[in-house]
């Protein structure tokens, strides 16, 4: 393992081992406390521009594997592991996760204190950061850092939605034959991509909806026509990077969505945008909500579900005036979840599709396949 040098944007600087790509990357550094999982949240593109700290202490141990990916490839600036392991051991491994970031190019750190980095950005909050195998001077890589944007500047959606449309073909994993079911549906739904996520459509399709993935170009006028001609029957909002007050033209379409009364359901960035679309601005957390391990509160039922979180903004409290809220986090008492009053929209904060789990909120599928 070669050196890396770690530079924070608060002055600090570390020097830890290398696993993954060589070079230079900035970006934001967050934590994640889930205990499984290291694949599809190194896949996952909300992660575009980020570099993710792993509480978990072992990562690496069961390798990776193409069914794993949630998306084609890994999108985060790099990730930063207390101990990696380079000799995995599971019957569905296929590669180690060095080699996967290699291919990928991102940066893999190691031989670090987590636990330091983890109390520091809950004490401090989400910081940007400089990580390179090349420059190991203090004074370079604060130079590097200050002339690179921030992550609050940079459109990754761009970066990250497909470029063509396709049908998603690809229901549940059956754990019984290590595969994808076939689906089985009777409505027909746009899932616009902001970062979409393998598994949010593996629970669309499984909730009885024939889901096509459109780029984030796609306009809000084609859209109504697929609608007017009976070619679809309701828009699902991804998932994805970045700050969403940013993303100006996807809040003039979701607008028009809005206006012609089209069912819309959104998770994460898309449940973002929908409340910005409403005129109700989000706000960034200090730290945000990054894991597996979630508690979140049914305010319709009074059930408390355990959720996947990946998030650094969050909607106001004053949407209200606009929506009900059904979903509540119990860490912080954020909203998670909402139904909006004059329009048949639903969305949520947290991720009901996670992968590998829990599974306790994927009945908000079957919610959405009931609107249309």
């Amino acid at each position: 393992m070669n050196k890396i040098s770690l530079y924070f944007e608060n002055g600090l600087m570390l020097e830890a081992k290398s696993f993954g790509a060589e070079g230079t990357s900035v970006g934001e550094i967050v934590f994640n406390t889930s205990l499984t999982g290291y694949q599809e949240i190194v896949t996952d593109p909300s992660y575009a521009g980020q570099f993710v700290t792993f509480t978990m202490p072992e990562i690496g141990n069961v390798g990776c594997n193409a069914q794993d990916m949630e998306s084609k490839g890994a999108h985060c600036k790099g990730i930063i592991v207390r101990s990696y392991q380079d000799r995995p051991s599971n019957f569905r491994c296929e590669e180690t996760l060095a080699a996967l970031l290699k291919r990928e190019n991102i940066l893999g750190i190691t031989e670090i204190d987590t636990r330091f980095l983890t109390k520091m950005l809950r004490d401090e909050g989400a910081m940007m950061m400089v990580a390179s195998t090349e420059i190991h001077d203090q004074d370079e890589l604060k130079k590097v850092l200050a002339s690179s944007p921030r992550i609050e500047e940079v459109n990754y959606i761009e970066q990250v939605s497909t470029n063509e449309s396709y049908v998603h073909t690809e229901a549940r994993y059956n754990t019984d034959t290590f595969q994808y079911d076939a689906p089985q549906t009777t409505k027909k739904i746009i899932a616009l991509d902001f970062g979409i996520k393998r598994n949010i459509l593996n629970e669309l399709t499984h909730a009885g909806m024939e889901v096509t993935v459109v780029p984030n170009s796609m306009s809000a006028e084609e859209i109504i026509a697929k609608i007017d001609a009976k070619e679809c029957d309701g828009v699902f909002l991804s998932n994805g990077p970045g700050d969403p007050l940013i993303l100006k033209e996807e809040q003039e379409k979701i607008k028009k969505l809005i206006a012609r009364k089209v069912p819309l359901f959104g998770i994460c960035l898309g449940h973002q945008l929908l409340s910005i679309s409403h005129g109700y601005d989000t706000y960034k957390l200090k730290f945000g909500h990054h894991g597996g391990n979630h508690p979140v509160k049914n305010t319709v039922t009074g059930t408390v579900e355990i959720t996947a979180q990946n998030h650094n903004y969050n909607v106001p409290d004053n949407i209200t005036e606009v929506a009900s809220v059904t979903h509540v986090n119990l860490f912080d008492n954020t909203i998670e979840g909402l139904k909006y009053n004059d329009s048949p929209t639903l969305s949520v904060q947290h991720h009901p599709e996670a992968s590998p789990g829990p599974h306790e909120s994927a009945y908000i599928f079957g919610e959405f396949a009931k609107m249309l």
